[in-house]
């Protein structure tokens, strides 16, 4: 069998019937340990990482999963493959075949015909930098890509809900040069690499795969004079401040999505969006059960043998006086309606369970007073 160019499966570790949250987990895992942040000059480990995102942008698609497997198992039935056999294709600056390469095999944009497969293929790996030319041609303009932030709330705020500051890293076009990477008032010259497509492709196996190009980094364009702000790059790394709502009754764990708050879309496209994860700070005192909290309050012999009133504090920050009834055994529960979490229109009660906390030691006097008490009552000791 002649394997595809990209074996999305291997690239990513995972097996070909694993689910939805297994291809997020070996990508989350292989994205972090390749970053190009934690690799700063590896080309290694950037193309590595650029291969992690284009397997994940595939495979976490159910609809470009199908298609993708589809297009394995043509290959298992003979397509792609030269008359005189399997043979790998080669193609040299903007695509075009090598000289004294084999004329077998076939390229993504071959497939036209075949439900679309050529055009999902061909945009799937040029998606990011390299979707610059090939969109504006088409008159579109990219999206930019959404960010992911995990944000630590606290226990008021998860309940309740409330308002939080953030700093938000974003990758964004940089405004000096537009995105061009080029100084203002420069020239930018057609890449000799791509000859101006942005994209360069190369054979394996009998398909032509599409990349950017790593000469002018998908723009199809080189700057005279490199812009003294991003260095050429077309891109600046900042720090966004926002203040987010964060409604109640959130959880670890619980997801909000706000709209057009990520990265920008290079050439004024459209922005992605931000997407916070959040974890909620244990308390020292509340612990949460659904929509009800729950807390513990010491008290004394005196208050639990006599009754007592005590201050009991709430979610809200507040304060309620609770009845405590002479004879309260240690362990009781009693509730407090309307003090719990709130979510959807509902809110939950807040559950107090007193612990009657006895003396380690007491003076000869109180000890006297304590046997007398023990005699007039008749307990045992």
């Amino acid at each position: 069998m002649t394997t595809t160019s990209k074996d999305f499966y291997r690239i990513l570790g995972i097996p070909e019937d694993a689910d939805r949250d297994q291809i997020k987990k070996a990508y989350r895992k292989l994205a972090k340990e390749y970053h190009p942040d934690a690799n700063p000059g590896d080309e290694k480990a950037q193309e590595r990482f650029q291969e992690i995102g284009e397997a994940y942008a595939v495979l976490s698609d159910p609809e470009k999963r199908k298609q993708y497997d589809r297009m394995r198992r043509m290959e298992s039935f003979g397509f792609g493959r030269g008359a005189g056999g399997a043979g790998a294709r080669g193609y040299g600056r903007g695509g075009a075949p090598g000289a004294g390469q084999p004329q077998g095999g076939f390229s993504f944009d071959d497939l036209g015909g075949l439900g679309g497969l050529g055009d999902l293929f061909s945009t799937i790996f040029d998606r990011s930098r390299a979707d610059g030319p090939t969109q504006q041609a088409r008159g579109t303009r990219a999206r930019g890509q959404d960010v992911e932030l995990q944000v630590e709330i606290s226990f008021r705020i998860a309940a309740r809900g409330g308002k939080i500051s953030l700093s938000v890293p974003v990758t964004e076009e940089c405004a000096t040069c537009q995105g061009s990477g080029a100084q203002p008032g420069t020239a930018l010259n057609r890449c000799e690499e791509c000859s101006g497509s942005g994209t360069v492709s190369f054979g394996q196996g009998g398909f032509a795969v599409k990349r950017p190009c790593p000469a002018c980094m998908g723009r199809g364009r080189v700057p005279d004079s490199p812009c003294s702000i991003c260095r050429g790059v077309g891109q600046v790394r900042q720090t966004r401040k926002l203040e987010v709502k964060v409604p109640a009754g959130v959880e670890t764990g619980s997801r909000l999505k706000v709209s057009g708050q990520g990265e920008r879309g290079p050439g004024g496209g459209p922005p992605g969006d931000l997407i916070l994860v959040f974890k909620v700070k244990p308390h020292h005192f509340f612990r949460r059960d659904g929509l009800d909290v729950h807390c513990t309050v010491p008290i004394n012999l005196a208050q639990a043998v006599l009754g007592s009133r005590i201050k009991v504090r709430t979610v809200e920050g507040k304060h309620v006086v609770l009845r405590v009834p002479a004879g309260t055994q240690s362990g009781t529960r009693f509730r407090i309606r309307g003090q719990g979490v709130t979510r959807n229109g509902r809110t939950g009660d807040q559950y107090v369970e007193v612990k009657v906390e006895v003396p380690e030691s007491l003076t000869s006097e109180a000890e006297e007073h304590f046997r007398a008490f023990t005699e007039a009552a008749e307990l045992r000791h």
